[in-house]
């Protein structure tokens, strides 16, 4: 009876994701043996520190602190990076591409920095790069995009891409908390990094939109090519105001094809209450993309954590070891050559609006506001307003919410330049889009 071939790997990073990744082809070899039909090896684990207790056992590998190892081992095959960061990881990818090393990552910024010139080094070198990992953890999105869709042309990709987001909106409404105190939950369950702003500004989410868009459109669009907004100024009653209009309030990240251009955007947005992505909650992600021929295709569940992120990089590695990675790697690159399609200005993105004020309790506010939007071709289609406490010396303050007809950005941005000016306001003021 014939060995089984083997596949020899190498793990660099074993922090959360490296450590699942062990576990699973640890726990899993047979049935992954069985599938890819050769036997996954896991050869060299490279670490920042050796010596470190893991809650993995490393026994039996070759465990060290240098890439070195990986480049000069003419055994290994393929690499998988879990590191996070540019750098090194743009170097070290780079080495192991150029030493003949064929490459899965889980590195999103990476992909969105660098990812055209590391796939284009790639192609010329025949190797491979396999990434499903680096956008929305366990969902298959990249596999969908790259093989399951390839019948259709795709005309939309609207999703929920950052679990930590997700997570706070939800808890903040569900239990009725402060943006803060959910945020330190979040912190503590291992959801959001001590320092959060990338997960709660939108920066997460754009640059996984951006890496998509990619693919799905054949355009690249940098982070500043997408109107861009973050979660951290959404306040309790921006939440119950919202589900009492029939809503939800989620970090929407959303790119289509709208007359032929690309409007991309990723912002808290106002979703029907009725709708998948508002009742996708906590730290899952949705994923919604609609092709020519398929219509409206949904993949929603874990988008980041532990063992859903090892589960994509295991999958990378079988597809790897059949030989499917390497068909649509080179696929993807032919995609790749298509004509970009030009992007909507931002000043045209046409939709209906949430504002929220913090004004002076006092006689024509309201009025002050309502005129500024007049001016700028700003139709209101309702206003809210909570009864306040009656203050005798003037000083009390009101929320007024205003839900506005279809308008566009440029008009939104050229008003509220003028209601800045008002010397009514008390506080931040919020404007949301809402989700047709």
């Amino acid at each position: 009876m014939s060995q089984t071939p083997e596949i020899k790997i190498a793990l660099i990073g074993c922090g959360t994701v490296g450590s699942g990744v062990v576990r699973i082809l640890q726990s899993s070899a047979d049935q992954l043996t069985r599938r890819a039909g050769r036997r996954p090896v896991l050869k060299h684990v490279v670490v920042k520190n050796p010596e470190r207790q893991r809650d993995v056992s490393l026994d039996g590998y070759l465990v060290g602190s240098s890439v070195d190892a990986v480049v000069n081992d003419p055994e290994v095959q393929v690499a998988v990076h879990v590191v996070g960061g540019i750098q090194p990881a743009l170097d070290d990818v780079t080495r192991l591409l150029k030493a003949g090393k064929d490459v899965i990552t889980a590195n999103k910024a990476l992909l969105y920095a660098h990812g055209e010139e590391l796939f284009a080094l790639a192609g010329e070198l025949n190797r491979t790069i396999c990434f499903e990992a680096a956008v929305a953890g366990g969902i298959p999105i990249i596999s969908a995009v790259n093989t399951a869709l390839t019948a259709n042309e795709i005309l939309s990709i609207e999703g929920i891409l950052n679990g930590t987001s997700n997570f706070i909106l939800t808890r903040m409404y569900d239990r009725r908390q402060t943006y803060e105190e959910v945020l330190r939950e979040a912190q503590a369950r291992g959801y959001a990094e001590a320092d959060p702003a990338m997960d709660v500004d939108g920066t997460d989410a754009a640059q996984k939109l951006s890496i998509l868009t990619r693919l799905a459109f054949g355009t690249r669009v940098p982070l500043d090519a997408i109107v861009r907004q973050g979660i951290q100024h959404i306040e309790l009653l921006d939440l119950i105001v919202a589900a009492d209009l029939g809503y939800r309030i989620k970090l929407l990240a959303t790119s289509r094809l709208a007359k032929g251009r690309l409007e991309v955007s990723v912002q808290p947005t106002l979703v029907r209450a009725d709708r998948p992505a508002a009742l996708t909650s906590g730290a899952d992600n949705i994923i919604s993309i609609e092709g020519s021929a398929l219509g409206m295709l949904r993949l929603a569940g874990a988008g980041a954590g532990q063992m859903p992120t090892a589960s994509a990089v295991v999958a990378d590695i079988v597809d790897y070891a059949t030989g499917r990675a390497a068909l649509t790697f080179q696929s993807l690159l032919r995609m790749q050559q298509r004509e970009p399609i030009p992007m909507q200005p931002q000043e045209e993105l046409s939709r209906r609006y949430y504002l929220r004020f913090t004004v002076a309790d006092r006689p024509h506010v309201l009025a002050d506001i309502a005129d500024v939007l007049g001016r700028n071709a700003i139709s209101i289609s309702s206003v809210r307003q909570d009864e306040t406490e009656d203050m005798a010396d003037g000083t009390g303050v009101a929320r007024l919410v205003i839900m506005t007809h279809r308008t566009t950005e440029g008009r939104l941005r050229a008003a509220d330049r003028d209601i800045a000016a008002l010397n009514s306001l008390r506080g931040a003021r919020i404007r949301m889009p809402i989700a047709e």
